[in-house]
Order: structure tokens, then C-alpha cells, then sequence
């Protein structure tokens, strides 16, 4: 994975990002509505699309203002890649594709918040999203997905929102009906 810091496009970032931030009083969490309609918004501004460069080995992703103190992120899907399964525990987020197509794959299933190494999921849990460019979606807390570009040609581009801003995410590893915790991220190691 690489992060951008070209001037030119840090810029176009600054200025695109602090007109949406506005979009929710500094004193009131977002709601999953508002990230979704940040999301949206955001996804739909071309120019700050087309401008972020894209690497055709690794993610890339550069940081945004949220609305209302969130955190978002827009993010350059090479072909082939994606997330593994992951939650953004307490934070409800949303995402929306801007470029390209990505699937997600989510667990319908409330599951423990801490406490657990394993997990055995029943049956009929798996749910499946294809978003093409303009598409996307809101979710809650502890919301267990993974996210994918399928496409063998073209990068996927996405714009994410999520609050509180992400205090951890864990990463999980899935073999057929069994899911495993494997690693807790903070935000030091991926800011």
C-alpha cells in the first residue's frame, strides 16, 4: 500500500474535502445517512477522482475531512485486491464506489465484541453487494465485511467515512464456517 502526497493533489483534497466537511454541524456525530450522503457527494467530484494516482501493485489512499469530525478516506483499488475480512469496531461507517466496480462480502450476523478468537458462523449469514461506480452503502458497529476489485483490468476507486474516527480495526480470517480473530490494528499503523 502507498499513500499520495503529491502537492497538486493534496490541494485539490484540501479544497474538495472542507466544502463536504461543512455538510454536518462540528457539534453533532453523523449519522450513517450523512457519511453515505458525504460518500456519495465526494465520489461524484471527477476531478478529485482522476487525481489520485494510482499504483498497479498495492491500494493507495489519501486521508479526507469528514463530516461532523468523521474520518474518510479515498482509496485506488489495483485489479485483484482487497481487504480480507475486517470490522471498524465501534464506528458505523459508509462507503461508495466512484470508479470501476467492487464487491463486497459482509456477515448478517451480530457478533461478540471482544472476548473471542473463534468463531463457528451458521449457515445463511453471507450476504454479497456488487457497487459499481455511484453505488455504495451505510453500515453499523462491529459490521464484518471484506471488500474486493475483482476485475483483472480495471482499478476501482472508493471513498469511505466512518465515526468516531476508526479506533481499531480487526482483521479475521475465514475458513468455511469458522471465523478467526487474527490482528487488531490501530491507528498508528495505518495513519
Amino acid at each position: 500500500m502507498s499513500v499520495s502526497s503529491s502537492p497538486a493533489f493534496s490541494s485539490r483534497v484540501s479544497a474538495s474535502s472542507s466544502v463536504f466537511a461543512s455538510s454536518s454541524p462540528a457539534t453533532a456525530a453523523p449519522t450513517q445517512a450523512e457519511l453515505l450522503d458525504f460518500a456519495r457527494r465526494t465520489a461524484a467530484d471527477t476531478e478529485l477522482i482522476a487525481a489520485l494516482p494510482l499504483d498497479p501493485q498495492g491500494r493507495t489512499w489519501v486521508r479526507l475531512a469528514g463530516p461532523g469530525g468523521s474520518e474518510a478516506w479515498l482509496i485506488g483499488w489495483p485489479p485483484g485486491t482487497g481487504t480480507g475480512w475486517h470490522d471498524h469496531a465501534e464506528s458505523v461507517g459508509a462507503f461508495v464506489t466512484a470508479a470501476g466496480e467492487l464487491r463486497e462480502n459482509a456477515l448478517a450476523a451480530r457478533l461478540p465484541t471482544d472476548g473471542w478468537k473463534t468463531l463457528e458462523l451458521t449457515d445463511d449469514v453471507d450476504r454479497e453487494r456488487r457497487l459499481p461506480a455511484g453505488s455504495g452503502r451505510a453500515f453499523g458497529r462491529h459490521h464484518v465485511h471484506e471488500v474486493l476489485n475483482e476485475s483483472r483490468e480495471v482499478h476501482a476507486v472508493s471513498v469511505h467515512a466512518y465515526y468516531p474516527p476508526l479506533p481499531r480495526i480487526r482483521r479475521y480470517s475465514r475458513s468455511g464456517h469458522v471465523l478467526r480473530l487474527e490482528q487488531v490494528e490501530r491507528p498508528e499503523d495505518w495513519q
